[in-house]
């Protein structure tokens, strides 16, 4: 069974940084894709970023130089560091199984809250 579970989101400055992590179980970690999508207040799922199992990445066009994502396969993680946040980065970040082209129906955990406010 698919398990993610999200952590690291919080209350921060514009302009400031958060690292977001995810924990993943219930399957082969290092043979997956692995994503972070968004839900943006009265807006619809957005994707972030992904990072294939060979470690090529991608990013939104919104989020680009901004944020890095990565992982660690020995420790079946998956890492999202946020860097010159803007208050439209206000959301719930959600990890998820999978690359950009099933964002909006891959399995993902509970998500963890990001807020950019002064």
């Amino acid at each position: 069974q698919v398990q993610l579970v999200e952590s690291g989101g919080g209350l921060v400055q514009p302009g400031g940084s958060l690292r977001l992590s995810c924990v993943a179980s219930g399957f082969n970690f290092n043979r997956f894709g692995m994503q972070w999508v968004r839900q943006i207040p009265g807006k619809g799922l957005e994707w972030v970023s992904h990072i294939f199992s060979d470690g090529r990445t991608e990013y939104a066009d919104s989020i680009q130089d901004r944020f890095t994502i990565s992982r660690d396969n020995a420790m079946n993680t998956l890492y999202l560091q946020m860097n010159s946040l803007k208050p439209e980065d206000t959301a719930v970040y959600y990890c998820a199984l999978g690359t950009r082209v099933s964002y909006d129906r891959a399995p993902r955990g509970q998500g963890t809250q990001v807020t950019v406010s002064s």
